[in-house]
């Protein structure tokens, strides 16, 4: 195998550190390790990182009138070491509406910006799950009712018209954050109901919600189903036809964005010519990154569709999407998924549980000796990096799993073929005696990543592109993969196995 060239062993000094603010409920911390050359290159770099779609305004607190929000049009305004920017949306035109005869009872109340946000913008779940405001003429029913049950702890008969109006209000809030909704996530809707509004208890139930609950799983049903007629391409995919029963296709692993519709005003033609684009940019010697990024964005619904449908080989969106398989790419194909940003998410989280993880697996050295043999390696170097990597490859032996393909070792000499052989999802060093020059993401037997720096960072990526390829966690390592995503990425960390669990 022949020697990597441009292998980065150093780890990246952050010199700017931004706090962005998407919404009132969506802020997120961002680094930079460099400043940017112009406005527009700025504009690409959070583009990707952010995961958007649209084109967008940058906003920046301007000391002359007390850090009041102006838009930013010169990188001279953006503050050196921190700053706090605000990024708003632009709005797309509207496109004409016309007649339908589907029974739009449930989707009368989605206005055309709601409808932005569904499914192809949706939002990470709330926590808690704010029950939303209702119609006027229900608001005063229940007004009044919660007045009388305060007063005489009288519960209020309300009629079939109303409760089906209060369902569907829940069903559309719902569905913004989740197209298939949790048990859970169920309860917890039910319970802050009727914790609003007590009056709508229900009367001789213990828990006084659980009738709520119900309806509101046959209500988010029928939900999904006018959804699916209407053409929603997330729900299109499960249709039902005569065959055989097929597995449910839907976000597994928490993601906010899983199968878009594609953008107005563009047509899966134009989304295919913008993919060859890609891999024609991708071939040049200089290829122009921003081009490619806007591309990657806005193809996105394009690639979901190929990859949740009919699932390929990963050789094959290889061929078809070779951006996908870079760094920049890849974290940003997981903003896009999760609206998380994946390197510095992972990174922070494995900093946060770095002492207790070390704790933890110095308590059980003396039973595993794979640990001991890993913590000794902080004798010599003991390093917030090598922890990192530390605490990253015992994890599967403390959680008593099989690690043998999460990281395999191999020789500058042996070809690629070779070292690969037997790995379905994996991580692959490559050293040359005691020096390491490489790291490796394989999947399906195939290099499709290299020239990674360090092992923290291998793992990142492996992790990024088993969402991007909607690709299940191998079964041995269930639990390993379900920490790197729900305790370090805190992706879906509200519900844990209970083998995790312990670990937090």
């Amino acid at each position: 195998m022949p020697r990597p060239q441009d292998v980065h062993t150093e780890i990246p000094v952050y010199k700017v550190l931004l706090r962005i603010i998407l919404s009132k409920d969506d802020i997120r911390k961002i680094h930079t390790d460099s400043e940017p050359e112009t406005l527009d290159s700025f504009h690409s770099f959070l583009k990707c990182k952010l995961g958007l779609h649209r084109d967008f305004v940058v906003q920046f607190q301007d000391p002359d009138f007390g850090n009041e929000f102006c838009n930013l049009t010169s990188l001279s305004e953006l503050p050196k070491e921190k700053a706090t920017l605000k990024v708003i949306l632009k709005q797309t035109p509207e496109s004409p509406r016309t007649d339908s005869t589907l029974d739009t009872a449930s989707l009368s109340s989605l206005s055309s910006s709601s409808l932005e946000d569904t499914p192809t913008c949706r939002r990470l779940w709330p926590d808690p799950f704010v029950t939303p405001q209702f119609s006027y003429d229900v608001e005063l029913k229940l007004k009044r009712g919660n007045e009388a049950f305060q007063e005489s702890g009288t519960l209020l008969n309300i009629s079939k018209d109303t409760k089906s109006e209060i369902l569907d209000k829940l069903a559309e809030e719902m569905y913004k954050y989740s197209a298939y909704p949790s048990p859970e996530q169920h309860d917890l809707v039910a319970q802050n109901l009727v914790k609003k509004h007590p009056c709508l208890r229900e009367p001789g139930s213990v828990k006084g919600w659980y009738c709520w609950k119900l309806s509101l799983k046959f209500k988010m049903g029928n939900y999904r189903n006018k959804l699916r007629v209407s053409g929603c391409s997330e729900l299109k995919v499960n249709c039902r036809n005569s065959g055989p029963k097929q597995k449910l296709k839907k976000a597994k692993k928490a993601e906010v964005s899983f199968l878009p519709d594609i953008p107005e005003g563009k047509t899966q033609n134009v989304l295919e010519e913008e993919r060859a684009a890609i891999v024609a940019e991708m071939k040049k010697k200089r290829v122009d990154w921003k081009k490619v990024t806007d591309m990657m964005a806005s193809t996105f619904s394009l690639r979901r569709k190929e990859i949740v449908e009919q699932p390929p080989l990963g050789a094959e969106v290889k061929a078809r999407w070779p951006a996908l398989f870079t760094d920049e790419q890849t974290e940003a194909e997981f903003a896009r998924l999760t609206s998380t940003d994946l390197w510095d998410t992972f990174v922070s989280g494995l900093d946060q549980y770095l002492e207790r993880f070390l704790q933890m697996y110095r308590a059980k050295s003396h039973c595993i000796q794979t640990l001991s043999s890993l913590l000794s390696l902080l004798d010599d170097d003991n390093s917030v990096q090598k922890k990192r990597a530390v605490i990253l490859r015992g994890l599967p032996h403390f959680l008593r799993e099989d690690p043998s393909n999460l990281l395999k070792t191999a020789e500058t000499t042996e070809s690629e073929e070779q070292v690969a052989k037997g790995v379905n999802i994996g991580i692959l060093l490559i050293q040359e005696e005691e020096d390491v020059l490489d790291f490796s993401v394989v999947l399906e037997e195939q290099i499709v990543l290299n020239g990674i720096r360090d092992f923290p960072h291998a793992v990142a990526m492996l992790v990024g592109l088993l969402f991007a390829l909607n690709i299940d966690y191998p079964k041995e390592l269930r639990y390993t993969f379900e920490v790197f995503q729900k305790v370090l990425l805190n992706v879906g960390g509200e519900q844990c196995s209970a083998r995790v669990q312990t670990l937090v």
